[in-house]
């Protein structure tokens, strides 16, 4: 019995020495062949002057030590076939295995979702197909493991997505604002907005004046703004003449080119939200996500071209192009045949109450409460004396959530308290408003899902070692901007790209910027220029696309036949895509000032339609 105690004793004395006191480590779920990577270890180190690592009879030594930490960097190996060593002097404090695979798999996943984006047209079982497959890289790609790897994308991957705190409250806010339009638009207040500005609109111009100015202000969602404007707007134009064409591109333009751009919206939940999940191996980077989107806005050239260019349409009265033509169509037409024009998409689920007082006041008055709020939560929850300290600090995600909740809070309250809806049929608008949420709740989810798989599979290492030292560091913008374009154009889907690139483009960035020595706040505006591309350019392309869903969409909201919208709008899109491209993203990255680059492009639309419109009149 005495000798068994004191193997006992001496078993568990050598599982102490190999496994050392609490040692955790932080690495890769998978390494790449000939991929440099970073391996830390935290626990009580006893002696750090002889701790090194040993791969395949490989020694490292740490870069960095304390004394409860201690990591290797720069790590690259082209094959393991024995377990990882953390050794004290002679003795192995740590071990642990990893399995090893050709770096061009991890790039796998974003590339089989955006090729079924463009075969099937479809971007949700694109992005799952993309994460399944992610999920059995991870594991090996066993055959055996195939199924196990559909399981485990769901209650690992996709799961842990939504327990995310910051995930969570970003689809709260999400779905909150969603239920605020959803309960507005049924109490008859966006109605009631569209009423009072339309009233004195006599004149084509004054009408699609009337138009534009609405576009702006139903600002929080593209889906809202083009459901709200474009129904509410169809009978204006028949008795103005102004073509469906003509209705379909002012609606369209003013919809997500405003959503991305401005600070409230349900875009900026999702934004926000792949940016910071693109952060997290970057350290480096102190801004928040919500401060580094706020940044981005000022290189978001396209929004701002695209939305003046509207505006120079309608104040002008010039058109050219397909466009011109329809408008002398329209005008030509003694009377409309509405019925027939108006096959478009009246929304089953979000709909006007019949009989309904339609008040202005029940649309603004939540409006100004999410913006108010959104503004004092912020502002109480940053800390320090500058507005860049402050929203830095802030606690933004939840100032996003609360404000949202008080906002559909207050529409509900104006709805009963006046009689206009029941509590049920508040409910019923809250969810019917809800409902338009879904795919984007959907594509955000597997978004994060997506963003987890790269992370694992270490995919922004791949790219920035293969793509990092070959990029000039002034042409990245443009470069971002271009491919995005062309992603979002044949996928049709803007939130899929933005989706599929960001995590890859905000670490290649940085690694460019660590290349040229430009990892500095000097150049910081190559970082917000390149996340403004992501987003713009997809929105872009999204524009010109026929199998957009905000561009179908559109074409039923406003009764406009698909490809005559497409063809329409296209040439406006161009102008205003190129514009932002060669006057504004390009001379950014080399230092440019955005605000100069911005009216330049405002110059270049003032010219092209002076130069090639015409008006319809003539």
């Amino acid at each position: 019995m005495k000798n068994f105690f004191h193997k006992t004793i001496i078993i568990v004395l050598f599982f102490i020495s190999i496994y050392g006191q609490d040692i955790s480590v932080d690495a890769p779920k998978i390494i790449l062949k000939n991929i440099p990577f970073k391996i830390s270890f935290t626990g009580e180190m006893l002696n750090n002057d002889s701790i090194f690592l040993m791969l395949n009879n490989t020694v490292f030594h740490p870069t960095n030590f304390s004394k409860n930490s201690i990591s290797f960097d720069n790590i690259s190996i082209s094959d393991l076939d024995a377990p990882i060593n953390l050794y004290d002097g002679n003795k192995i404090v740590h071990q642990f295995e990893r399995k090893i695979i050709s770096g061009w798999v991890s790039i796998l996943p974003p590339i089989i979702a955006i090729v079924l984006a463009f075969i099937y047209r479809a971007v949700v079982p694109a992005l799952f197909a993309a994460i399944w497959y992610g999920a059995w890289a991870v594991s090996g790609f066993g055959v055996f493991t195939l199924i196990p790897s559909l399981l485990n994308t769901f209650n690992y991957y996709i799961v842990n997505t939504i327990i995310d705190r910051d995930h969570a409250i970003i689809i709260l806010f999400t779905f909150m604002l969603g239920g605020m339009v959803g309960i507005v638009y049924r109490n008859g207040g966006m109605h009631g907005i569209i009423k009072h500005m339309i009233r004195k609109a006599n004149t084509p111009k004054k009408g699609q004046f009337a138009i534009w100015v609405f576009g702006i202000i139903v600002f929080f969602d593209d889906y809202s703004n083009t459901l709200i404007v474009g129904n509410t707007s169809r009978l204006l134009c028949d008795k103005l003449k102004i073509s469906r064409q003509k209705l379909a591109y002012l609606v369209d333009s003013t919809s997500a080119p405003v959503a991305t751009i401005a600070v409230i919206t349900t875009w900026v939940g999702f934004q926000i939200g792949i940016i910071s999940d693109s952060l997290k191996n970057i350290p480096e980077i102190t801004e928040t996500p919500y401060l580094l989107f706020l940044h981005s806005i000022p290189y978001s050239f396209y929004p701002f071209l695209a939305i003046t260019l509207v505006g120079l349409v309608v104040i002008t009265g010039k058109d050219f192009g397909p466009m011109l033509i329809a408008e002398k169509t329209a005008k030509s037409i003694k009377t409309v045949n509405t019925d027939q024009k108006s096959k478009s998409f009246e929304g089953s689920d979000l709909f006007l109450k019949e009989g309904v007082s339609q008040k202005a006041r029940n649309a603004i008055i939540p409006i100004l409460v999410l913006i108010a709020s959104m503004l004092y939560f912020i502002f109480t929850s940053g800390e320090g004396e500058t507005l860049k300290d402050i929203l830095g600090s802030s606690d933004t995600f939840s100032a996003l959530m609360h404000a949202t909740l008080l906002s559909a809070l207050t529409a509900a309250a104006l709805s009963v308290g006046q009689g206009i809806l029941t509590i049920n049929e508040t409910l019923d608008a809250w969810f019917s408003g809800l409902k338009f949420m879904l795919m984007g709740f959907l594509v955000l989810v597997l978004a994060w899902a997506l963003a987890d798989i790269s992370k694992d599979l270490n995919t922004a290492n791949y790219v920035v070692s293969t793509l990092g030292n070959s990029i000039p560091l002034e042409l990245l913008p443009a470069a971002v901007f271009i491919v995005s374009a062309i992603l979002a154009f044949g996928s049709g889907s803007s939130w899929g790209v933005m989706a599929i690139l960001m995590p890859l483009v905000i670490p290649l960035t940085w690694a460019v910027m660590n290349h040229s020595e430009g990892a500095n706040i000097e150049n910081m505006h190559i970082m917000y220029s390149t996340i403004a591309c992501v987003l713009t350019g997809s929105v872009w392309a999204d524009h010109c696309s026929p199998i957009s869903d905000t561009t179908i969409l559109t074409s039923m909201a406003t009764g406009c036949e698909l490809m005559d919208h497409v063809k329409t709008q296209m040439p406006y899109a161009i102008s205003a895509g190129l514009a932002a491209l060669l006057l504004g993203t390009l001379p950014a990255g080399f230092g440019a000032p955005w605000w100069l680059l911005l009216c330049l492009g405002v110059i270049s639309q003032v010219l092209i339609i002076n130069y090639f419109g015409k008006k319809s009149s003539d």
